[in-house]
Formats: structure tokens, sequence, C-alpha cells
């Protein structure tokens, strides 16, 4: 299974042309969606947001991963192996999260291979799926293995574990945070502008029109207003600054 994480959004040519070369060089190997609206040119953002959603995929497949704002840089480009799962994508912090919450058994090798044609500005097309679909045929990663002191100077290894920030906003207006929920203190909320929410969890627990933080179903802690938009209502956007506060109770 090879799986999509991008910012490429739902219009223009670039899934379809990414899909195309997977299925070109993976044939018949299942291709999974997962997200084509990630945060633009964001790697932080994205990488805790990548990290929250990897755990309920298959151990063995492979995260097709580019957000990657230095295309055609002096950034290298990647494949990780950590948690079961393989990683393809730039070395820009994007991967970062998900290598720290592998641990010591993350691996990574700097992809030295090259295909014929390599286009300055798209590498999603021309490096990286070559290299998924590669490795979803069972083959090596084609580049050097890095070792443990190089993984530690990566980009992204000054972040914090978690991210007190909004990472995402989905359709609806809900503002995900890059906060794990159970790695926050017992009985503590979130807080924007100074304006505590209420902790709930389920949005059934709240009157329509009502905002709210809760538990999500990937385990981050995520702001939502009942029946309406809480990127409109508390003027949320990525990068926004979430608070965390004292008992909820």
């Amino acid at each position: 299974m090879i799986i999509l994480f991008t910012d490429f959004g739902p219009t223009g040519p670039y899934m379809g042309q990414i899909t195309g070369a997977l299925m070109r060089d993976a044939p018949g190997v299942e291709i999974v969606q997962l997200m084509c609206d990630a945060p633009a040119f964001d790697p932080r953002a994205a990488a805790y947001l990548l990290a929250a959603y990897a755990p309920d995929f298959p151990e063995g497949g492979i995260f097709l991963a580019v957000v990657d704002p230095g295309v055609g840089g002096p950034r290298a480009p990647l494949v990780l192996q950590a948690g079961g799962r393989w990683y393809v994508g730039p070395d820009n912090g994007l991967l970062a999260m998900v290598a720290r919450r592998a641990g010591p058994a993350a691996r990574a090798w700097e992809i030295t291979w090259r295909p014929a044609r390599l286009s300055a500005t798209f590498h999603g097309r021309d490096l990286f799926a070559p290299v998924a679909a590669r490795l979803a045929r069972g083959e090596a990663p084609p580049g050097r293995p890095r070792d443990h002191a190089e993984m530690a100077a990566a980009p992204g290894a000054d972040w914090p574990d978690d991210l007190a920030r909004v990472i995402y906003v989905d359709a609806f207006g809900n503002a995900l945070t890059g906060l794990r929920a159970a790695k926050l203190p017992r009985g503590a909320t979130l807080a924007v502008a100074g304006r505590p929410l209420r902790r709930v969890r389920a949005f059934a627990e709240v009157p329509p029109g009502a905002a709210l933080c809760y538990e999500n179903a990937n385990g981050l802690m995520e702001i939502a207003v009942n029946q309406g938009s809480a990127a409109r209502t508390l003027n949320l956007d990525v990068g926004s600054k979430i608070d965390i506060a004292g008992d909820s109770t």
C-alpha cells in the first residue's frame, strides 16, 4: 500500500500525475490518498499531522509525503523506516516527528539515485514516486544510510514533542492542534486568546454554537464549534497559538 500525503490540493494535475507515476512503476499496488491539503508550504505543521495519522495504517505501508517548499534547493531527499512503515519525502522536518516517536529503531537513507528525468520543481512525481514504487516492489532504499548522529541533527530535531499551535483546519472549520491529548496534564483544557474552552468527550455535550475542545479520533486535541466553524468564530488558522489552561471542570 502506498499512502499519499501532500499539500498539492484537490484541483489541478498534480495528484493525478503522481498517481500515474506510481501505477506505471508499481502496477497493482494499492494507492490511498490520505491527504492532499496538508498545510501548504509548512513542513512543521504537517509533521505533527503525519505522525498522528500514520499509525492507523498497516505496517509495511509506504507513505509518499510531500510538503516541500524548498524543492530544487539544497534539502536532501529521504527514505525513512519507522514504526514498521516506510516514508519517502524531503528532509525538511516533514518526517521528523515520525522518526522521533519511533525512537532508536528509526532508520534513514539519503536518496542518491536520480531518474533520467528530474524536473527542478516536481520531485514528488519525478523522484519520490519512483522511489516509493521501488520500495513497494520490495527493493532496498536507493541511497546512503544515515547514522544516528546525522538523524539527530536533521531538520526538525529542535521542534517540541507537541506543538501548541493549530496545524490543520478541516472543511467544517474544526482546528486540529499539534497537542496529543494523552500528553496534557490531567484536567487541562485549551484556551484561545485567553478564552478557556470547555473540554468535552463529544459535540453533543454542548449546545449548537458553543465552542469546545476535545480529543479527536487520532488522539490530537481539536477545537470546534458545535454545528459551526471554529476557524471563523475564534479567528483560527494554521499557525494560530493555543494555550493550555487549568482544570476544565
